[in-house]
């Protein structure tokens, strides 16, 4: 039987030739070149500007499902502290199965634009580890629980920090709103990597565009985009400066 990394690979791999032969890449273009280097596996990995990186640096890294492979790959070159977030119940059963490294620090709690409890939505097919706070194509809206959830800078003050080096979020569908909450605070963030998940929505590439422009004008410029466009990865030019 395939599993469903592979299978939900094979569909990512479609969609993108879907792309390229309609030319509906055009809003997603690396606009810095600097060095690079892809962590994690296919499924679940990210480019990261490995310049920027050392091991008094503080990865967060939001969306776990039952993957651990960019934290631990990061911790693993960098020696770095890396603070993994998921209130998924499959997530959390998993990762205390998991013998992990001490660099790594895991909370069951997600990040939203608020703070508070929201619902949390299973995924249809119950094979799936994801499921979602917002309504999409993938969720069962008659199956959910609450769950707690914080915003970024309650996240940053609970741990006691005020920059973030790498923020890495893979939140099915949520990044759109975390996204604008999060150009509104003051945290000094280097890098954010995020998976957008435009295709879980009718009006998804209009949502990508509109959080592209914010995250521009906030400073972040695109150096990395992964074969399937999903992840995109981008740098505060401030740092590009020194």
């Amino acid at each position: 039987m395939l599993s469903r990394e592979f299978k939900d690979k094979i569909k990512r791999k479609i969609n993108y030739f879907k792309l390229i032969f309609s030319g509906e890449t055009g809003h997603l273009k690396k606009e810095i070149s600097i060095s690079k280097k892809w962590f994690g596996n296919d499924y679940g990995g990210f480019f990261v500007a490995t310049d920027f990186v050392d091991e008094n640096s503080v990865v967060y890294s939001f969306g776990i499902g039952e993957d651990v492979s960019f934290d631990t790959e990061i911790i693993k070159k960098y020696n770095a502290k890396v603070y993994g977030f998921d209130p998924t119940p499959k997530s959390v059963k998993w990762i205390s199965e998991q013998i992990l490294p001490d660099k790594f620090r895991f909370y069951d709690f997600g990040i939203s634009d608020k703070t508070g409890l929201a619902t949390f939505y299973f995924p249809k097919n119950p094979d799936f580890v994801s499921g979602s706070v917002v309504e999409q194509s993938n969720i069962d809206l008659e199956n959910g629980i609450d769950v707690q959830l914080k915003t970024l800078d309650d996240t940053a003050h609970f741990l006691g920090h005020q920059k973030i080096d790498i923020l890495k979020m893979d939140i099915e569908g949520s990044e759109y709103d975390v996204l604008e909450n999060i150009v509104k605070s003051d945290l000094v963030i280097g890098q954010i990597l995020i998976e957008f998940h435009d295709r879980f929505f009718e009006n998804g590439k209009e949502r990508t565009l509109r959080v592209l422009k914010i995250l521009k004008e906030k400073g972040f410029i695109i150096f990395g985009i992964s074969e399937t466009f999903d992840e995109v990865s981008f740098i505060n030019k401030n740092l590009i400066k020194k």
